[in-house]
């Protein structure tokens, strides 16, 4: 940020008027500028990323071929870049990606009325068009995210709610009063034998955790679309909201591409994919972080220190999150059961390394913008230890 932020004191300390990211009493104003008013975006040679490190070395032969094919695919999408603008072109797009009505207006089913499981699933991207941290990718993966789920999951159009700034109804926009009702909405009714998606592409930022609930001292969030006027969603309210609620037999996926996302649903167990072991991620204070019984399972872009890329080396002008489309060309490619959970968390891992170290055009793109690599680190996270190595990820 090129202009110093205001800082309003509280009871409970300083906070940023830009973002309204929280400070303690403690910090020294005079040399103090807020770390967080922005989320990386390598769209434009201004905007530069630091640097991280990836494990180096495929283990397995399989695994390994796998990469290969997802980096196959992203350099093929540059020679068939045209047809693929043509053929999405403004004519062929529709002017909203929720059925009609909205899944808002549906009613869920009595309790006394017995149905089968059920597919639901909430995407929001947020571009902050009005906002000069603005980004470009977030619309893109919720489309992507949309179609893989309809189509390769067999998920329902009017199961599917959609919040973007694209959709013209009030409701549909991604404000937080309405993200936070879109999330209530999906995990209204829950039952055994349901699968629920929740996806969100967007700014995400951290904040010092004031209830000592947090292992590392932060509060992760999320940012609406008017997070600036009405504040973030923090990650306690999330975990309140749509972990706490699900019931035994109800599956809950969060796919997060945002910054500081990695415990985004402050859920108690993250996988170490070099152990291949579960880690306690408990609150110290021992307030409730877990289900009524369901399962809930997140994948995040990166780490809760680091930053989430959104570029163009994918997919050649169009903008896209880089956890979202290496996730969504890995399950594509995978065989019909789909990968298991420690392939699919192995292979976002390599081929973001491969693309780093390969010379193929992706790679020059991102070099030349931001004069380094791709710094995320994707985490999964659960609600309970599973077995990742024979459990296939499955929506």
């Amino acid at each position: 940020m090129s202009d110093r932020p205001i800082f309003i004191r509280d009871t409970r300390g300083y906070s940023c008027s830009n973002c309204r990211q929280r400070f303690p009493n403690s910090i020294n104003l005079a040399d103090f500028h807020c770390p967080a008013c922005y989320r990386v975006s390598i769209s434009s040679p201004s905007r530069k990323m630091g640097r991280s490190s990836f494990s180096s070395g495929i283990r397995d032969n399989q695994i390994g071929s796998r990469v290969s094919q997802v980096v196959d695919k992203i350099k093929v999408k540059f020679s068939d870049l045209k047809r693929r603008r043509r053929d999405s072109s403004d004519s062929d797009t529709p002017k909203t990606l929720n059925s009609n009505p909205s899944p808002l207006a549906a009613k869920p089913p009595s309790s006394a009325v017995t149905r089968p499981g059920r597919k639901r699933a909430l995407l929001i991207g947020v571009t902050y068009a009005k906002w000069k941290y603005k980004l470009k990718g977030t619309v893109n993966d919720v489309k992507n995210m949309r179609n893989l789920l309809i189509e390769n999951f067999h998920f329902q159009k009017e199961n599917v709610l959609v919040l973007t700034e694209e959709e013209s109804k009030a409701e549909l926009t991604p404000t937080k009063k309405n993200i936070e009702a879109a999330l209530k909405w999906l995990v209204e009714d829950c039952r055994k034998g349901d699968s629920l998606v929740f996806y969100f592409s967007g700014h995400g930022l951290r904040q010092p955790d004031f209830n000592n609930d947090e292992r590392d001292g932060f509060d992760e969030t999320i940012c609406p679309v008017d997070f600036v006027e009405q504040g973030m969603i923090l990650d306690n309210d999330i975990n309140s909201t749509i972990v706490w609620p699900l019931p035994k037999g109800v599956t809950l996926h969060a796919i997060v591409d945002a910054c500081h996302s990695g415990t985004i649903l402050d859920l108690v167990y993250i996988y170490n994919r070099h152990k291949k072991t579960w880690e306690d991620n408990s609150p110290p204070n021992k307030t409730r972080k877990h289900t009524n019984g369901g399962l809930a399972i997140s994948i995040a872009a990166c780490e809760d220190h680091q930053m989430a890329a959104d570029t163009t080396a994918f997919s050649g002008k169009g903008m896209n999150g880089a956890l979202t489309y290496i996730l969504i060309e890995i399950v594509k490619q995978s065989p019909s059961q789909g990968p298991t959970y420690a392939d699919l968390i192995e292979m976002i891992h390599q081929t973001i390394d491969v693309v780093n170290k390969s010379g193929c055009l992706p790679v020059r793109i991102i070099r030349s913008i931001c004069h380094t690599n791709l710094l995320q680190k994707p985490l999964l996270s659960a609600s309970e230890p599973f077995d990742v190595k024979n459990t296939r990820f499955i929506l």
